[in-house]
């Protein structure tokens, strides 16, 4: 057996919403191994989405759920080596890898917004994944444009 099996990481919930996604999140927010500074962006990010609803009837974490749900990706092209040219070859994703993209992407894309503190950066991305629209939003669709175009070598599955 070659390849072995990693062991699926146990995730400790954080203390305030008690949910191991937010910590999973968290752990990506974090710089320099300062978890403190990254729950305390994220949760002040949380109350910052609490004063933007308006109309809604859902709280803050259930807004980041179904942004972090909005962004998710489902396909992405991978790089294949064919008979001297590079070839992009779509493949699924799998069911982990799809929340940490999503992740990622919601940070990096609210990590480079024109606004004061990272917690305004994400609570501002954060609320326009849940509305489907803004910079998170369009990476996914353009990963997703990429492998619709490159559909025709999808038979080249590593």
């Amino acid at each position: 057996m070659r390849k072995v099996k990693k062991k699926a990481k146990i995730y400790l919930p954080d203390p305030k919403f008690n949910d191991a996604l937010v910590a999973r999140f968290v752990n990506h927010l974090m710089k320099n191994g300062k978890k403190n500074v990254a729950y305390k962006i994220f949760y002040n990010a949380m109350q910052k989405i609490d004063l933007i609803k308006e109309k809604e009837e859902k709280s803050a974490l259930e807004i980041w759920k179904e942004g972090l749900k909005n962004v998710t990706p489902h396909v992405e092209v991978r790089s294949r080596r064919m008979g001297g040219s590079n070839i992009q070859v779509p493949v699924p994703i799998s069911s982990n890898s799809k929340i940490t993209k999503a992740m990622k992407l919601l940070i990096s894309c609210a990590s480079i917004r024109n606004e004061k503190t990272m917690a305004n950066k994400l609570a501002s991305e954060i609320w326009d994944a849940f509305q489907e629209q803004g910079e998170a939003i369009k990476r996914k669709e353009n990963i997703h444009k990429m492998a619709e175009a490159n559909k025709a070598f999808s038979h080249f599955r590593f």
